[in-house]
């Protein structure tokens, strides 16, 4: 049985040079487009900024209440009801817009769909 020879090719450092940057170039401008299109600041956080704070106040609130230490933690051990919770706090916002613990329930309402779509885009099943 003979072996076929099997020619090799090497390449250049002229050429590996070229083909790393044509391809960091079209990388980078791909990743570059994509941002531009992603207004975060502009298309959100402009929108809604007073909205913005009470969510991330009532964030701070369930990291309290969930007594996850100083530092700010969305335990998701602790929060795997999204829709369910979201939904009872928009009901008990028609009857009183305040918590028990003081947060808005539509604070939490948003928060909760932020959890849940956070999830959904990563995959989760919600």
């Amino acid at each position: 049985m003979s072996k076929e020879k099997r020619e090799t090719y090497t390449m250049s450092e002229e050429e590996l040079q070229m083909l790393t940057e044509t391809f960091t170039n079209d990388y980078v401008e791909d990743v570059a487009k994509e941002r531009k299109q992603t207004p975060v600041f502009s298309g959100v956080l402009k929108y809604f900024p007073n909205a913005l704070k009470e969510v991330a106040k009532c964030s701070q609130a369930g990291n309290v209440q969930h007594d996850n230490g100083d530092k700010l933690f969305w335990d998701r051990s602790k929060s795997g009801d999204e829709l369910d919770a979201l939904t009872r706090h928009l009901i008990d916002h028609s009857i009183n817009p305040l918590d028990d613990d003081g947060q808005l329930h539509l604070a939490k309402v948003c928060w909760r769909a932020l959890a849940g779509l956070e999830k959904y885009l990563e995959g989760q099943d919600i």
